[in-house]
């Protein structure tokens, strides 16, 4: 053999050479399938967390919102009697108090219409029904129910006190008397 001829191999030695590779090309696949289920692994929590991320943030802006339009009602539920006190003060007056009490009236009436105003920039409405709508227990509280000649069961016969909502909640039901059903 001179130097300048290739090493022959003998055949068991490239059967054991091959028998290598196999084993390598197996470890390879092996290492790039579970570099494949660790990559599928992290971006599934990626997902999850862009996920969690994106309900986080609208959870927060209802949060923001609910507390701007809602924040404040313990406050507009305690202005309430306030407001109720100011209407019985001018539906009270009878006509002599009007002429001597004019101005002290106005007054009154000037506070009342002021606090509307304030109501209604921070969407506080009344609810005002009239004798004979027909009570709803969604915006109405029966303070009593008597049995009245000419009217139907469930028609409103009185009214003691306005309801308000706040937006599109019952911030306090209207307080009123219903109609039961009628002796006969």
């Amino acid at each position: 053999m001179t130097d300048q001829e290739p090493e022959l191999q003998s055949l068991d030695d490239l059967a054991a050479e091959a028998d290598e590779m196999e084993l390598s090309d197996e470890k390879a696949f092996e290492e790039i399938a579970a570099i494949e289920a660790e990559r599928d692994d992290f971006k599934d929590k990626f997902m999850r967390a862009l996920a969690d991320a994106e309900n986080m943030r609208k959870r927060a802006d209802r949060d923001r919102r609910e507390a701007e339009n809602y924040g404040g009602s313990k406050l507009a539920r305690d202005l309430l009697p306030v407001y109720d006190n100011m209407r019985r003060a001018l539906t009270s007056a009878d006509e002599a108090e009007q002429d001597v009490n004019a101005a002290l009236l106005e007054g009154v009436e000037l506070t009342m219409r002021e606090l509307i105003s304030v109501f209604k920039k921070h969407g506080i409405d009344p609810i005002t029904p009239e004798v004979g709508d027909k009570f709803d227990p969604q915006l109405h509280q029966a303070m009593f129910e008597a049995p009245v000649p000419g009217t139907k069961a469930g028609d409103i016969i009185q009214v003691a006190a306005e309801g308000f909502m706040l937006h599109d909640r019952l911030l306090r039901p209207a307080q009123v008397g219903v109609s039961s059903t009628p002796a006969s």
